[in-house]
This record gives C-alpha cells, structure tokens and sequence, in this order.
C-alpha cells in the first residue's frame, strides 16, 4: 500500500503584495519519519512555505494538504496546527508568558488539558530538554539560546507529529547548538529544518534539498562537503552551498 504524505504542497503559487512571485507552481511531499533540510537564497521562499502551511499566508493558486485533509478553511488549519509545531526564527516571537512554564504550560491546556495536567506535560518536556530550574525563570531575561529551547519546548509540550524549524541554530553559541542538535536528533518526529547552517543540517537530516526560483528542487540532493582551498586557512575543512 502506496504511503500518503502527511504534508502535501500541489502547485502553490505565492506572490509579494507589489506582484514578485515568491514561489511558482511548487510542489512538495513529506512522508512519515522524514527528516528534510532545506536551503536556499535569503527571500527564496523557505520561511513563506511554512507559514502557508500554518495559515499565516495563504496561497495565490495550488492546493495544501495536511494528514490526508485539505487545508482551506480556517477551521482546517485550526486543525493542523494541533498536529504541527512551527518553530519561528525569532523566539521572542514564539514566547507571550512572564515565566517559562506558563509558555509550556500554555499549548496543553489550549489542547484541553486540565491546569495539573497541563504543568506536569510542561515539568516533563523541561527536564526532556535539561531545563529543570527553569520553571519560574522570566522569559524576557532569558539568554537567545535559552528561549529557543524553550521555544522548542512550547512546540514538543503540545506532543506535535510534525516540526517545522526555520533557522533553529541563530543566535547559539556552540554548545547550546550542540545540544539543540542531541535533541532534535532523539526525538522520534518528523520535521523539516530551515537552515544555512550546513553542518547542523548535515547531522540532523537525512536529505537536504535546494528552494531556488520558485520551486525546491526534490530531484537535486544538496551536497555537503570537504574541500580545501590554496590559501591560509586551506587546512580548515569547510562547508557550503
């Protein structure tokens, strides 16, 4: 039996209000337990696709699918939205609560989780993420790298079967990468990741793909490789589109 996709893009067109098309007629399938890297040019597209998806935006032509169901209505991606977490590429954006486990807290008990229900679903997903401590710490203090593991935690509270991850690894240091890398890469979820950062993608993907002129290029697996180059730091291994 043939597998359906969980996330279907058919011909979506999407224009700029002055008129520059952004995508043209793309389409896109991703299938259970996929791990999709996707590159591109900053304005290629990568971030208006996952807000299609979440109805942020809302195409000028194609259709959208999600779990078998399309998306058109309001009440469809109310619907989706329970299924997919959107993590966005500032977290500032992401976090609306004094404290961090009012923000984890917040998706299960918009889900219908009771308010015990909801601050044991938030205690878990913490220390999943080692942030035990963190419960009563101010969102507004909070370090870059701190918010986007808390802004991952609000997303994996809510128990999605889809993550969407623009640009995660923005603004972290080196171990705070490392360990939104251990995370992400133990979780058994199907995601698709929104980055520049090659080496990040490398680890955490299976599949890396190219958004460029409208479409993403499925056909056209982007390669991530060593090289070195005759000048002073030719020695340092390095990566790139």
């Amino acid at each position: 039996m043939e597998q359906k996709p969980v996330l279907n893009f058919n011909n979506i067109t999407f224009s700029y209000p002055d008129g520059r098309p952004i995508l043209k007629e793309l389409n896109f399938k991703l299938f259970k337990g996929d791990r999709i890297g996707l590159t591109g040019p900053n304005g290629a597209g990568k971030t208006t696709l996952f807000h299609l998806l979440v109805g942020l935006l809302k195409p000028d032509a194609g259709t959208l699918e999600a779990f078998g169901r399309p998306l058109e209505k309001e009440k469809d991606f109310v619907a989706a939205r329970r299924k997919i977490g959107l993590l966005f590429q500032d977290a500032d954006d992401q976090l609306f609560f004094p404290t961090v486990l009012e923000d984890v807290a917040f998706g299960p008990l918009n889900l219908g989780r009771c308010a015990e229900e909801a601050k044991k679903i938030a205690l878990q997903t913490l220390a999943l993420l080692g942030l035990q401590g963190f419960e009563q710490r101010l969102t507004h203090r909070l370090s870059g790298g701190e918010k986007k593991l808390v802004s991952l935690a609000t997303l994996l509270a809510m128990e999605p079967e889809v993550l969407l991850l623009d640009e995660p690894t923005n603004g972290l240091d080196e171990k705070t990468r490392h360990n939104f890398l251990d995370i992400l890469t133990n979780l058994d979820i199907t995601y698709v990741v929104i980055s520049h950062d090659f080496d990040f993608l490398d680890r955490a993907t299976r599949s890396i793909y190219a958004l460029a002129h409208g479409r993403i290029h499925t056909e056209q697996k982007v390669a991530v490789h060593q090289h070195t180059h005759a000048h002073v730091h030719g020695s340092l291994p390095h990566e790139h589109e």
